[in-house]
C-alpha cells in the first residue's frame, strides 16, 4: 500500500484515545512510507492526523470540496492541497488515490464516506482493503448492526468481512496488508457505473 485514505472526524471527540489514535496512525503511516489521503482539513482529528504524519516527514494529500475550505479551515501546509467542487469529486478522487481505507472515530461525514467505500467494494467496484481504527470500541455497535444485519438476510458473509477492524495501528495495517478481495466478484470501473 502506497497511499492510504483515512475518514475521521472534524471534532477531536471526548476522549484523548481518539486523538492518540490519529497521532499514532500519523506517525506510523509516515515511519513505512504509506502516503495519507484525507479530507484536507486543519481541524479536529483531520488536523491531528495531517500533522503527524507531516511532523514525521510523510506524504500528506488533501482534497476538500470549494465550500469547506474556509468552514474546515483548509490546511495549508500539505503535500498537495486539492480544491474540488463538490463532495462527491472529493470522495472519488480521495478514493482514486489510495490503495485501501481507514476509518478513524468520527461522525457523519466518516460513516458516510465509509459506507460508500465498503457499497462500492460490496458491487465489486473495488478491491481495496477498508479498515476501522476501533479505538474504545468505538466501532463495535456498527460491527454489531453488521452481524445483524447479515443474521437477518440483509447481508451475505462475505460482504460483512469487507470491514476489517482491530484496536491499535500495527495489527490493522497487518490485517490490510493481508486482505484479498473475494475471487467471486468481477472487479468493475467505478467511473463507468
Amino acid at each position: 500500500m502506497k497511499r492510504i485514505c483515512v475518514f475521521c472526524g472534524s471534532n477531536r471527540g471526548v476522549l484523548p484515545a481518539y486523538e492518540q489514535a490519529a497521532v499514532t496512525l500519523g506517525q506510523t503511516l509516515a515511519a513505512e512510507g504509506i502516503g495519507l489521503v484525507y479530507g484536507g482539513g486543519n481541524v479536529g482529528l483531520m488536523g491531528t492526523l495531517a500533522n503527524s504524519v507531516l511532523a514525521a516527514g510523510g506524504e500528506v494529500i488533501g482534497v476538500i470540496p470549494t465550500f469547506l475550505r474556509d468552514k474546515e479551515l483548509a490546511h495549508s501546509h500539505l503535500t498537495q492541497l486539492h480544491v474540488v467542487d463538490s463532495m462527491h469529486t472529493r470522495k472519488a478522487m480521495m478514493a482514486d488515490m489510495a490503495d485501501g481505507f481507514i476509518a478513524l472515530p468520527g461522525g457523519l461525514g466518516t460513516f458516510e464516506e465509509l459506507f460508500e467505500v465498503a457499497s462500492w467494494a460490496q458491487l465489486g467496484m473495488h478491491g481495496k482493503p477498508i479498515g476501522l481504527l476501533n479505538v474504545e470500541h468505538f466501532y463495535q455497535p456498527l460491527l454489531n448492526l453488521i452481524d445483524t444485519a447479515t443474521q437477518q438476510g440483509f447481508m451475505r458473509e462475505q460482504h460483512a468481512g469487507l470491514l476489517l477492524a482491530a484496536d491499535t495501528v500495527k495489527a490493522l495495517l497487518a490485517r490490510m496488508r493481508d486482505y484479498q478481495p473475494s475471487s467471486t466478484h468481477k472487479w468493475l470501473d467505478r467511473k463507468a457505473c
